[in-house]
């Protein structure tokens, strides 16, 4: 079944920036999430294509392969992607072709490339606190390691791979065919140069077992979802010894019951009476640090906006911090009493004759309305 391209997957244009992308991102993984599945198998697939789009488009060298050949540029089966043999690329594939058969590509025969490991990818899950503030977490990675007991030679311990006889170590064989010295990879072999006679008991030769390793990571303060963090070398094992793959630590975070993130700012709904903003006066709104006061003018309206400097989060790149912005939500009282009732229609009262001095904003609009329909009747 053939995979959907990329940035289609991602809702993107092809040659969007580096910010489109985490953007894109973010919000899907948001939409997808494995906790929003709830068991939706479709909603599961989903997330897993989102997350492969944005782990080859936010790389540049991948990005760079894929735009170039599409699917095939990142397909470790076809010696792209990041795990394998990506360097060598497609010119080096059929540089060994014509190589084999004009007799250049390297000198002869020569032993097939040891297979780097797998690279791996983990989804952790973070709070906006662990998030902006850092965190030291352990993770458990089920993955191949290297055997122990043969060092990853996949030979019983006191003995070693032989060379090969067939091929003499070099991995490959040399067929004539009339004219033509075609090289192919070593039947005997397969490529390695050497045989396990005697394997080891505890990986049965391979060199590597299956094991679930815990990993120290340190989570630098200010990432946000879409971020990755590498371990070198923490990825699969490689066959025979080979050298073993990355480890992708990609963050997401969750959401908060107060505030929203945007880049490095946040921001926040905050209710305040009727009283305060008509008077004026002083509240508490919360940050990640504590709470702070906050002076609100009189006259205030409801969706005013108040940008609090500082207050929001430190850039894990720039080391620049953001701002937290308090929009205020003027709450209409509930549950009144007989009493205040009688105080709000006497206010009411009061204010009849000045409604366009006291409530502009109603004024205007009802002044509006009306020129409007006398437009329309005359």
């Amino acid at each position: 079944m053939s995979k959907r391209d990329y940035y289609e997957v991602l809702g993107l244009e092809r040659g969007a920036s580096e910010r489109d992308i985490k953007k894109a991102y973010k919000r899907l993984a948001m939409k997808y999430h494995p906790d929003r599945a709830k068991g939706d198998k479709s909603l599961e697939e989903k997330f897993r294509e989102i997350s492969e789009a944005y782990e080859v488009l936010s790389d540049s060298q991948m990005k760079a392969r894929y735009d170039q050949y599409g699917h095939a540029g990142v397909d470790p089966q076809m010696g792209g992607g990041h795990g394998g043999a990506g360097a060598q690329d497609f010119s080096d594939i059929f540089g060994d072709v014509f190589g084999d058969i004009f007799g250049g590509g390297g000198g002869g025969g020569r032993r097939q490339r040891a297979q780097r490991g797998s690279d791996l990818r983990y989804n952790l899950e973070l709070s906006l606190e662990d998030a902006v503030r850092g965190k030291d977490v352990e993770i458990q990675v089920p993955t191949w390691v290297t055997c122990q007991p043969c060092d990853g030679s996949g030979a019983k311990p006191g003995s070693k791979p032989q060379t090969c006889s067939t091929c003499g170590g070099h991995g490959q064989v040399q067929m004539r065919q009339g004219f033509f010295a075609v090289q192919q990879t070593c039947p005997t072999c397969h490529g390695q140069g050497t045989i396990i006679s005697d394997p080891c008991n505890h990986c049965s030769g391979q060199g590597r077992v299956q094991k679930s390793k815990t990993l120290s990571v340190k989570i630098p303060a200010g990432v946000d979802t879409g971020d990755r963090i590498r371990l070198a070398g923490e990825g699969e094992a490689g066959p025979n010894g080979a050298a073993s793959g990355d480890l992708y630590v990609q963050v997401h975070v969750k959401e908060h019951a107060i505030f929203d993130r945007d880049g490095n700012n946040l921001y926040c709904e905050v209710p305040i009476g009727f009283t305060t903003a008509a008077l004026g006066g002083e509240i508490e709104v919360p940050t990640l640090d504590g709470k702070v006061k906050l002076k609100i003018p009189s006259e205030t309206q409801t969706g005013r906006m108040f940008r609090m400097r500082g207050k929001g989060v430190k850039s894990v790149r720039s080391g620049a911090v953001g701002d937290l912005l308090c929009k205020v939500i003027v709450e209409t009282p509930v549950n009144l009493t007989d009493k205040q009732k009688e105080l709000l229609e006497s206010l009411e009262s009061e204010m009849k004759g000045g409604a366009a001095r006291h409530r502009p904003k109603e004024s205007g609009f009802f002044d509006g309305v009306k020129k409007f329909f006398d437009d329309l009747t005359s």
